[in-house]
């Protein structure tokens, strides 16, 4: 049997891509896997920052479309680049690879985020960053800011910026933790949805047969995450312009939904945590979503 893969080209895409791919080998030995490599329009678009490109699904769109035009059999995504409704005929058949799933702040010049001026530069085009941020230090001054982990770092290197701010899952891929700062707890900076995690996408019609050959990354704890934080979501339905965080955590037989809202500016948020039975994920990210609309954060929602 062929497989045949989809993965964005950038470096970041294809270590974990090939991460996984190394995984699900131990356990098909008789799967022959072919990689292709798709540039979609979150690749292409590179001069403006990602909110004002505009949709969901910047890094996904090009690759589902080769998945129902049947030019790839799988796709690996970084979970958190995709929108909680999928094209129509596609589903998620696992999802693992668990890293750290908080943001990190690096600084060459400054030992925390807090010890940090407000006329310093922080690169960061996440609206959910900085609207974040901007509730710890009110008025901060943000760059807009895109590129791979390389080119972040080189900019931080050359002074372009004071600080950036990263997902430390990617940082850990590449085991350059040393370069973190300071860590951010998720209560003063809560993740986007999926964030850490890597997710595996294919045509419902093939579901069953490629959940067994796929099965070697799917971690429980990441699938009921994976369930918890896009029902809420999906409920939600807040656009790329939204400032909207959610979180779920694991722990015994509950699941601790951490959640956020606000405008970019940071001026109005709500922050809220709703705890329940690990079992109804999907009960417990619809109830996160209600009481989030409830206190006010329809709002906040900007619809596209």
């Amino acid at each position: 049997m062929k497989l045949r893969y989809g993965t964005r080209g950038s470096k970041l895409a294809l270590h974990q891509t090939r991460y996984a791919i190394n995984l699900i080998k131990n356990n098909s030995e008789n799967v022959e896997f072919e990689e292709v490599i798709i540039k979609t329009l979150g690749d292409k678009v590179t001069g403006l920052p990602l909110f004002k490109v505009g949709g969901q699904g910047l890094f996904i769109k090009e690759i589902e479309q080769a998945l129902l035009e049947k030019k790839i059999d799988i796709a690996i995504h970084s979970l958190k680049d995709v929108p909680s409704s999928l094209a129509d005929g596609l589903t998620l058949v696992a999802v693992g690879c668990s890293e750290d799933p908080r943001d990190c702040f690096i600084s060459h010049k400054y030992k925390s985020f807090e010890e940090m001026p407000l006329n310093a530069i922080i690169g960061t085009s996440s609206l959910r960053r900085r609207s974040q941020l901007n509730v710890l230090k009110p008025n901060s001054t943000f760059s807009d800011f895109r590129g791979n982990l390389d080119t972040r770092l080189k900019k931080l290197d050359n002074g372009e910026v004071d600080a950036i701010i990263l997902a430390v899952a990617g940082i850990s891929r590449f085991d350059l933790q040393d370069k973190i700062t300071e860590y951010f707890g998720i209560d003063d900076l809560t993740p986007a949805a999926g964030q850490g995690l890597l997710a595996i996408e294919c045509r419902k019609e093939d579901e069953e047969k490629l959940k067994p050959i796929v099965s070697s990354i799917i971690d429980e704890n990441a699938m009921l995450r994976c369930r918890a934080e896009r029902t809420f979501l999906e409920i939600l339905q807040g656009g790329c312009q939204t400032p909207l965080a959610i979180h779920a955590e694991v722990k015994n037989n509950d699941i601790i939904l951490h959640s956020f809202i606000g405008s970019p500016e940071g001026k109005d948020t709500i922050r809220n945590i709703h705890i329940g039975d690990k079992n109804k994920p999907e009960e417990l990210g619809k109830e996160a979503a209600e009481a989030i609309l409830e206190m006010g954060g329809n709002n906040l929602i900007c619809k596209e």
